[in-house]
């Protein structure tokens, strides 16, 4: 998938396909959690059915409006408990196909929001 809109200033996520993420002019094939000004490289979760609110401190610091969490080439719901956690710190949270997520990341940019993006690239 080739993602080619164009925004101002700020990280944008440029392709993703299996194994492969492309975030400004760099390339990403470990899991990564990106936000407008910011990329942690190497994010190692334990797989989507064992995440917990540990798995998202990093993001959780940064008070985001919304975590878009993409699951890797097929959309996979984490477990309830983890969701409704992130839901009663009153930040959302969209579950989605990473390059869904990598879509939406851009957009809501783009619009200025406050938004991190969790994205499983295998």
């Amino acid at each position: 998938m080739q993602l080619d809109r164009e925004q101002s200033g700020g990280n944008i996520i440029r392709s993703f396909s299996a194994g492969e993420l492309h975030i400004n002019d760099a390339v990403f094939t470990n899991h990564v959690i990106v936000s407008t000004d910011t990329i942690i490289e190497n994010w190692s979760p334990q797989g989507i059915m064992n995440l917990s609110l540990a798995d998202f401190s990093e993001v959780l610091s940064g008070a985001p409006e919304v975590i878009v969490f993409g699951t890797g080439i097929t959309q996979t719901f984490p477990p309830g408990a983890l969701v409704t956690d992130i839901l009663r710190q009153g930040i959302g949270f969209e579950i989605m196909d990473t390059a869904a997520a990598c879509r939406t990341f851009n957009v809501l940019t783009t619009e200025r929001r406050n938004v991190i993006a969790a994205l499983l690239v295998r």
